[in-house]
């Protein structure tokens, strides 16, 4: 009999992980600390309202808290999730070697996990303005009710949207002190950079969600993921350029997203949807259009 492999499938540093003892590993998979991509897209929209707001330089430790925050409250959003789908984890061929699915990590080991994480998240809390607390803390009934959404909808990835973008809403009321309509229509294109960002993930389990009866964007999009894709990163490419519109009405600030349009339509004229690694590549990518996208509302934010 093959002993099943401690890493997932989708992990990005076996080697740094592999060097952590066997125990500690278990924990850092549950936290999701062996994929790096996702605290840096939980990160990224906190990180473009601060500087679209004009604070990148002055308030550059609140970006840094964004990130150590986005750290914590990714991987116990992650240890959370896996709480609730460890029956479902077990039933997926990618997920069935996480630490709970697989037993590796007992329950109550992971609920420790998570409320420690969840400790780290509420010191980053504690370092907010109020208003900017509140806004932080209207978050948690999303998340918790995210891990469900695939159960009871076809569109599960339009939550995460909701979730994955709620750093721009933080953002923005901490630079500003208020939650100004540029940070709204920062949030509403971040949704739809999401749900196709997350669409382009799940290809690579639309034959096991069918199997087990839980729904995706992408089965839900069928023979038209690109296009449906393409649609997602057109909306999310208009709500930011109103969000930059509104902080500079001039057409040379609408040019700097020029760059990430273009890595966007790259991703999309490339992407082979009955190809999983290849999905996979472009899924990650988004760590990069995170960064232009950062670039590009740093250009508009500063004031020469």
């Amino acid at each position: 009999m093959t002993a099943a492999p401690d890493i997932v499938p989708d992990t990005e540093h076996r080697g740094l992980l592999s060097l952590l003892p066997p125990r500690a590993r278990a924990f850092a998979s549950l936290a999701r600390f062996d994929r790096p991509i996702g605290w840096w897209l939980l990160f990224w929209p906190g990180a473009w309202a601060v500087a679209l707001a004009g604070e990148i330089v002055a308030r550059w430790t609140l970006v840094a808290w964004l990130l150590l925050g986005s750290i914590a409250m990714r991987g116990a959003g992650c240890v959370y999730n896996d709480i609730v789908d460890r029956d479902l984890d077990a039933s997926v061929a990618r997920t069935r070697h996480r630490p709970l699915a697989s037993g590796a990590v007992s329950m109550r080991a992971a609920w420790i996990w998570l409320v420690a994480l969840c400790l780290i998240g509420f010191v980053v809390l504690l370092q907010l303005h109020w208003a900017a607390a509140i806004v932080s803390l209207a978050a948690l009934a999303p998340v918790a009710a995210y891990p469900f959404m695939k159960r009871i909808t076809w569109w599960p990835q339009a939550w995460l949207g909701l979730v994955f973008s709620w750093a721009a809403l933080v953002g923005w009321t901490e630079s500003w002190g208020t939650l100004a309509a540029p940070g709204l229509w920062l949030y509403a294109g971040t949704i739809f950079w999401v749900i196709g960002y997350d669409t382009i993930y799940a290809l690579q389990d639309r034959e096991d969600d069918a199997l087990v009866g839980i729904g995706s964007s992408a089965l839900a999009m069928g023979r038209h993921v690109r296009a449906g894709v393409a649609i997602c990163y057109a909306v999310a490419l208009t709500g930011w350029g109103v969000a930059i519109w509104q902080v500079r009405a001039d057409p040379l600030a609408l040019a700097a997203l020029l760059p990430v349009a273009l890595h966007l339509a790259w991703q999309v004229a490339t992407l082979n949807t009955d190809d999983g690694d290849g999905a996979l590549r472009r899924f990650r990518a988004n760590r990069f259009a995170g960064l232009l996208m950062f670039l590009a509302c740093a250009a508009v934010g500063t004031r020469v």
